[in-house]
Parts: C-alpha cells; sequence; structure tokens
C-alpha cells in the first residue's frame, strides 16, 4: 500500500507518517517550497517528499500521477483559528482551491484512491450547552472564517463522493494536541512558556486568554490512528467525528501542565490572546465512528499534556 501525505511536514502529518510507516505503508507526502522539515527529518530515508503548492493544479496533477497512491490523507491547510480573521481570503483560497486541485487531479487521471477529508469539529461552531457532545447531525454555526473554509471542504468532499464516485471519507476531528504541536496553540503554547520559564528564558509570569472555553482534548498519536481506520474501515461518502467525548476547560489543561512544572509561576491575562468571537463549549460523540471501526482513544490526557511539556523542554535544549 501506497499512501500520499499532503502538508508531511506538518505537526499531524509527521505522526501520521510515523504511524504509517509502522504499519508497513509505504510513505509519500508533500511540501512547500522552503518548508521546514524538522518534524520529519528523522524519517527523511524511509519517506519520499514531493515539493508542491496545492495551489498549483498542475503541480498537484504531476505529483499525483507519479505517486498514484492507494490512500490520500488530505491535511495540508491553513489550520489556525486566529489567522483566519487576520487573513480570511488568504484561508478561504488555501483551503478550499487546494482540495479543489487534489480531487480534480484524482478525476483527470482516473485513478481511484481512499481520500481522507480532514475536517474539523470547528465547523459546529456556536453549540448550544443542551447539544453536547456534539453528534454529526448538529447544525453548523460557524463563527470564524477557518471554520467556514472547513464547510467547504467537507462539502466539496461529499460532492466529488455522489458526482464522481470517489472514495472519500470526511472526518471532523476536535481539538487535538501533543508533541510537536505549533506554538500558537493553547496547550502547546502554555507547554512552552512553562519550559522557558523553567530554564531561565523568561520571567515566571505565564499569560492566557480565556480560560473559561470548554473543549474536548484527544491525543494527535489517537488522531492519526483514526485517520488510518477510516480509510481500512469506513463508508465512502461518510462524515465521522473523532474525538475524545470528554469536556475540559483550558483552566484544566494549564493546571495539568502547571502540575508538571518545577517553578512557582504566576498567571496573568493578556487581552491579546482573546478571540474576536470564541465557541463556549466544543464536545464530541464519536459513537459513530466507533461503531464502524473500533477505534476509541488509548492515551490518557495526562500523558498528552506531559509529553507536550517535554517535547518543548527538548526544543529549548
Amino acid at each position: 500500500m501506497k499512501a500520499l501525505i499532503t502538508g508531511i511536514n506538518g505537526f499531524v502529518g509527521s505522526h501520521l507518517a510515523e504511524h504509517l510507516l509502522d504499519q508497513r505503508i509505504e510513505v509519500a507526502g508533500t511540501i512547500r517550497d522552503h518548508s521546514s522539515l524538522h518534524h520529519i527529518r528523522h524519517l527523511l530515508p524511509d519517506i519520499h517528499l514531493y515539493e508542491c503548492e496545492l495551489m498549483d493544479q498542475q503541480a498537484v496533477e504531476r505529483i499525483i500521477s507519479e505517486v498514484r497512491p492507494d490512500y490520500i490523507f488530505h491535511l495540508a491547510a491553513q489550520s489556525f483559528v486566529p489567522v483566519s480573521w487576520d487573513s480570511p481570503g488568504e484561508t478561504m483560497t488555501n483551503n478550499i482551491l487546494g482540495q479543489i486541485h487534489l480531487l480534480e487531479a484524482v478525476r483527470t487521471l482516473g485513478l481511484s484512491p481512499k481520500v481522507l477529508i480532514a475536517c474539523s469539529g470547528e465547523e459546529y461552531g456556536q453549540v448550544e450547552e443542551n447539544e453536547v457532545p456534539v453528534k454529526e447531525s448538529n447544525p453548523l454555526r460557524p463563527i470564524s472564517p477557518y471554520a467556514v473554509s472547513k464547510i467547504a471542504q467537507n462539502y466539496l468532499g461529499y460532492q466529488y463522493y455522489k458526482t464522481y464516485g470517489q472514495h472519500i471519507i470526511r472526518t471532523r476531528t476536535f481539538n487535538h494536541t501533543g508533541p510537536r504541536r505549533g506554538e500558537q496553540f493553547v496547550s502547546s503554547n502554555f507547554a512552552k512558556q512553562i519550559a522557558e520559564i523553567e530554564k531561565g528564558l523568561k520571567p515566571p509570569v505565564l499569560y492566557v486568554g480565556n480560560l473559561d472555553a470548554k473543549r474536548d482534548f484527544t491525543d494527535v498519536r489517537d488522531v492519526v490512528r483514526a485517520y488510518r481506520m477510516s480509510l481500512e474501515h469506513c463508508e465512502a461518502g461518510e462524515l465521522y467525528n473523532v474525538a475524545s467525548g470528554e469536556c475540559r476547560e483550558i483552566r484544566e489543561v494549564l493546571q495539568t501542565l502547571l502540575g508538571f512544572s518545577t517553578v512557582q509561576i504566576t498567571i496573568e491575562e493578556d487581552k491579546t490572546r482573546l478571540r474576536p468571537s470564541d465557541v463556549k463549549v466544543l464536545v464530541g460523540d464519536y459513537s459513530k465512528f466507533h461503531k464502524q471501526t473500533g477505534w476509541k482513544p488509548e492515551i490518557p490526557f495526562e500523558q498528552t499534556m506531559k509529553d507536550l511539556l517535554n517535547y518543548w523542554r527538548q526544543e529549548l535544549l
């Protein structure tokens, strides 16, 4: 079996590459010009990299023609919600047009890979307290350009399944974290600040945004296992939540990380970290996916947080 991962050098892509190699699946991946290979450098002897700008339709078609993958995991996207408020047009263009070029290449070449479209729990947007845990049938009330772009990706996948018969699975993954998570994301940002304080690189003050938001956190290593299982066991055209099913305040994320720290730290609010609009609660129901695949989260939240903090401690050596 041969798999192509778009955005292989990213947070999820690097973990997925490791997982697929462990399953003895041949792995190829796309990177952009001047992309950092930091997360995948240790994998370079075992993976095939292709420099490919997904905005270039001809380049995408060349890569798909050369690799001819059995599996495609489409992960490449502008994935940070706050950036989507600053650059809504760029977020829409990157996330929607790149996917169109990918699916058009598959169609034009007459190939029949199984394709995973990695969508997001952010699509549900403004969820009411009586609607959690959120099922796939819940209304979509997006409150960020990023969420709107992921809804478009979701429905593009469905459209190509219905119109052209492509084997496309769509997953709505809720918050996921772990080693290598970008420092702009909340759990990783907390962990990096703690590691910097421990090493004396900054004063013992940790800056936070909204600690009242409630989220569903899954370890990235469980998530990539879910992605592989989705293409092995799920029905084409279907949509599945990938989540832990557990609700945690951001405050709990912070307190868990602080519990692993070796120093006393003061917490201060930084108003620049507050979003123009924020989902109050977002917790997923993954029972449909569990019924189809048998998947469930295996890595405890506390272990995820410990591994994330140790990742930043190592990075700052």
